[in-house]
């Protein structure tokens, strides 16, 4: 019978393999990878043990993916720097290079410790036991905490039925969640939209009038005196002419309904009426004595005077 080694490395045993399980490229492999250092002679078993395939299929998940994730994190695939391929390309000392060699992705180890530091030893060996694919397991890894914590804990029983039961529940609630949380996005940033446009609008009215205000200021500055108070005297006519219209516009109406209301209802709202009209007197004589204004003796409205207009 051939005679067999082990290796220890932090506690964790490394199984020994039959030499007779190894292939031509393997042997090559290994009498490259032989080293005068202790961690090269370290990497070197574990690329002996690792790269058989027939073995490697052998290795429980666990066990072989927590010595590639020691080899990694010690960066003992540094040890391969300077060594030469069987076709004589010298290493550099990669993780890359240390993956090809075992005849795998670095990507594909990375997913596997990835899944390893995620879902722990225990759970994980018995989702490969389940025949639960990477893709899958990249699903459980973007899970929230809690929902991770609950397949753990069914995967740790064996029961493949109930755990893809609960995997399929809390795929299907993550996934509403998430639309539901890239639909309110969507409306945040439609409403973020539209009030940018009605600032743009304000923004573009405000400037508007700014350069009105400016030119009317530069205008006053320019002009004489009769001028000015001419212009003046328009604004105030206009002013005058808006508050009357609503007064025999809007209000009359609103005075009419009242009105109309009354007669059908056999009610007096007169003296409310009244108390409104009288507010209003209030007000302009209020103006009237602040200004120091006489009675008005013209039998027109001032705005239809000629000289006015």
């Amino acid at each position: 019978m051939a005679r067999k080694t082990t290796l220890s490395v932090d506690a964790i045993e490394l199984p020994a393999l039959d030499g007779e399980m190894l292939t031509s490229h393997q042997n090559v492999a290994a009498a490259v990878l032989a080293s005068h250092s202790d961690e090269r002679d370290l990497v070197n078993q574990l690329l002996g043990q690792a790269q058989m395939a027939e073995s490697f299929s052998k290795f429980s998940l666990t066990v072989s993916t927590s010595k590639l994730a020691y080899v990694k994190e010690s960066k003992l695939y540094r040890a391969l720097a300077g060594k030469k391929s069987a076709d004589g390309q010298p290493f550099s000392g990669t993780w890359d290079e240390f993956c090809s060699l075992l005849g795998r992705s670095r990507q594909q180890v990375d997913e596997d410790i990835a899944n390893l530091r995620t879902l722990g030893e225990e759970a994980l060996e018995s989702m490969s036991r389940m025949g639960i694919g990477y893709r899958e397991m990249r699903q459980y890894r973007r899970l929230p905490e809690d929902a991770q914590a609950a397949l753990i804990e069914v995967a740790k029983t064996g029961d493949k039925d109930a755990f893809v039961d609960l995997a399929e529940e809390i795929i299907a609630k993550h996934t509403k969640e998430k639309a539901e949380l890239a639909q309110r996005l969507d409306e945040v940033n439609a409403d973020y939209d539209a009030q940018g446009e009605v600032m743009a609008k304000k923004t573009k009215e405000l400037d508007s009038t700014k350069q009105e205000l400016e030119k009317h200021r530069k205008r006053i500055h320019a002009a004489t005196p009769d001028e000015v108070i001419k212009e003046l005297r328009t604004e105030v006519v206009a002013l005058q002419f808006e508050v009357e219209a609503k007064i025999l516009g809007e209000l009359r109406e609103g005075f009419s309904k009242i009105a109309e209301h009354s007669a059908a209802h056999g009610q007096d709202h007169r003296g409310y009426l009244a108390d409104l009209l009288k507010q209003l007197e209030t007000t302009l004589g209020t103006v009237r004595s602040e200004f120091h204004l006489p009675e008005s003796q013209a039998s027109a409205p001032v705005w239809l005077n000629t000289a006015e207009a």
